[in-house]
């Protein structure tokens, strides 16, 4: 996918519905020019708000629908939007689970016009099925007690704080934000369950002794719809150091109100156990926890508990970095 991008918010309902989009420009701005909102769109990535043709003529190169609704349905009333955009010259980029190709008029348009249409959430190869085989190079996999925890931003952190100090590093992305941030990767949720660990074995191939491979956590291992792929992650990961992300407001399973969050430290054995059944030395290097619903003074007073209970760094990323995180990587 070329950039620079323009990001196509449609007229979605919450910023929480643009949270590809926020992911994007948060990681990569200098990527992004503008972004393009209809009547009634409630969500703001913090860009200049531009047509689609200005985009165009400020030389955007992929028109990226940077939105996530509950499943991943294209609105009809998109289409003229993205159809003007290939019209334009923009290649065309989703995350959604429709493919864009399957769409009449889109497909058409592409055809057209000679451009490209990238289904980020869709992988263009087969895999092969997990091996277990130990891989040279070093692996960090972000897991969590829910979805939506940090997972992602924890691992592009580590990548941040490891190239600044000169390591080898590189942030492999398992979900369609990740893909758009990074350029490229698999999205593991659309890939046949029997095939998620050779799909992250072929993500993270052998490296260089001294280069970590930061992978991207997906789900948790206690949320009854998505712990089959955090299971298949941990497993092709084969990831030396894991690291445990958490919310600690959030009161239940992002999405099943009877479903209770698990304890921490029921968390870390559940994951160890699991990710030991490829690498036998794998182990926690931290816990990264998201205090944005929290004040000053009890998000300290909470990672602070956290340490003293689990015996590991605690650490949110956004507010005291991930430097330690990284110090515990051996």
């Amino acid at each position: 996918m070329d950039h620079p991008y323009l990001m196509f918010l449609g007229d979605v309902a919450d910023q929480l519905a643009a949270k590809t989009a926020d992911g994007i420009v948060y990681w990569r701005a200098e990527w992004c020019v503008g972004q393009v909102r209809l009547d009634g769109c409630a969500a703001d990535v913090r860009l200049p708000d531009m047509s689609i043709e200005d985009g165009a003529k400020l030389g955007a190169k992929t028109m990226v629908i940077g939105v996530a609704n509950s499943g991943g349905f294209l609105p009809d009333h998109w289409i003229e939007s993205i159809t003007r955009a290939l019209e334009l010259g923009m290649d065309v980029a989703s995350g959604l689970h429709v493919r864009l190709a399957d769409i009449e008029p889109i497909r058409l348009a592409a055809e057209k016009h000679g451009r490209s249409l990238f289904d980020a959430r869709h992988p263009t190869r087969t895999f092969a099925t997990g091996t277990g085989v130990k891989r040279t190079g070093k692996r960090m996999l972000a897991v969590g007690t829910d979805c939506s925890v940090g997972k992602m931003y924890t691992a592009l952190a580590v990548e941040k704080e490891m190239q600044a100090r000169g390591m080898k590093s590189a942030f492999r992305a398992t979900g369609q934000t990740g893909i758009f941030i990074a350029g490229d990767g698999v999205s593991i949720d659309a890939v046949v369950a029997d095939f998620i660990s050779g799909a992250v074995e072929w993500l993270s191939p052998d490296v260089d002794p001294d280069q970590w491979d930061l992978i991207e956590g997906q789900g948790s291992l206690f949320h009854p719809a998505f712990a089959g792929v955090s299971l298949g992650l941990l497993h092709g990961a084969q990831a030396d150091a894991l690291v445990l992300c958490h919310e600690p407001t959030r009161q239940h399973m992002r999405g099943l109100p009877q479903q209770p969050l698990p304890d921490l430290k029921e968390c870390i054995d559940l994951n160890l156990a699991t990710a030991r059944l490829t690498n036998p030395n794998a182990k926690f290097v931290g816990v990264s926890v998201n205090t944005s619903h929290l004040d000053e003074a009890a998000a300290a007073a909470y990672q602070d508990k956290t340490e003293q209970e689990l015996g590991l760094p605690c650490v949110d990323p956004h507010t005291t970095g991930v430097g330690r995180l990284v110090d515990a990587m051996d």
